[in-house]
């Protein structure tokens, strides 16, 4: 079992903390954050082993999980790699794109193995339809999120919206063209209300929308590529696929057929495939576990991790004042 640490125990890192121990993958040995008082009372009331230094924990462990605000990613990183282990950080990878790339040469240089935690490549709707995709020409996101104070340190892009660019860059095997954005700010200084059109080498385009000021939830994606259109709500963890094919000669009374204005007859044929439920953070971490174990290239690579940034980026500078 490897040996795994946690540097940062915010909201997201109890949960992390929470999977690594129930993970049959690794031994959770504890971990560090710098409010002391804080790390103490997780200690005293969850139970986890609080190390009294960051590099104390470093050095005790195979694998650091990063769960640190934005801000301190790259430091903590260079601190785990430089000390030649395994790396696994929350999404978004960096502040910047230079600090990315700088942490990019630091583990091939180091020999370690990196992944990044996006998640939504996890979400089992998701993971049900991948292999369907076949170059999606036309794509819209929409992340809609309640208002909560504690994402609010960076613009919406970085917080939401990167789920989806890291999602669509999996998917579209082509490098981005250009893009047109827009972005709002409500109640934070960074704005929370943001709409992106990216459009690529290949033709394809994609339109995406995230605000974390909205009165409902909403997680969705739509692709739509030749003879077929692929939904996937990742809130609610389910999958749509509708498929166009050639009309037999023969039609079944209760076919569902097409006829377009050249006289070509289409049917339709309606596909949910299988969603297993799963923990997609367990997932991701213990996947990670065997990227190490078995020497293979992680699933969410920190060059992916490095151009979903470079993108949200992007999308950030290119924000048209509202």
């Amino acid at each position: 079992m490897l040996k795994a640490g946690v540097l940062g125990a915010g909201h997201l890192g109890k949960i992390h903390l929470k999977l690594l121990q129930q993970s049959t993958k690794y031994e959770l040995l504890g971990f560090f954050d710098a409010d002391k008082e804080a790390a103490k009372q997780i200690e005293d009331e969850l139970g986890y082993k609080s190390f009294p230094t960051m590099e104390a924990l470093i050095d005790a462990c195979d694998m650091v999980d990063v769960v640190t605000p934005t801000i301190y990613h790259f430091d903590c990183a260079k601190k785990v790699v430089e000390a030649g282990k395994h790396l696994f950080i929350e999404k978004p990878i960096t502040q910047t794109v230079e600090e990315a790339e700088a942490l990019l040469a630091l583990v091939k240089k180091h020999g370690v193995k990196g992944q990044v935690g996006h998640v939504e490549r996890f979400n089992p709707a998701f993971m049900a339809v991948k292999d369907m995709f076949d170059k999606p020409m036309f794509i819209e996101a929409h992340r809609l999120a309640e208002f909560n104070p504690r994402g609010t340190d960076v613009p919406v892009v970085l917080d939401l919206m990167i789920h989806d660019i890291d999602a669509i860059l999996s998917i579209v095997k082509s490098k981005v063209k250009s893009i047109n954005a827009s972005g709002v700010s409500v109640i934070s200084e960074t704005p929370d209300i943001a709409n992106a059109r990216i459009e690529f080498e290949n033709g394809c385009v994609a339109n995406l929308t995230a605000s974390r000021i909205s009165m409902k939830k909403m997680r969705k994606a739509r692709f739509f590529q030749r003879d077929a259109y692929i939904s996937v709500n990742f809130l609610e963890k389910k999958c749509e696929v509708v498929k166009m094919k050639n009309a037999p000669k023969k039609e079944d009374d209760f076919a569902m057929v097409l006829t377009n204005a050249e006289g070509k007859r289409k049917q339709i044929y309606f596909d949910n495939p299988k969603v297993n439920n799963n923990n997609a953070i367990l997932d991701e971490l213990e996947t990670f576990a065997d990227a190490i174990n078995n020497n293979t290239t992680p699933i969410v690579t920190l060059e992916q991790g490095t151009e979903a940034l470079r993108v949200a980026l992007q999308i950030i500078k290119n924000f048209k004042s509202l």
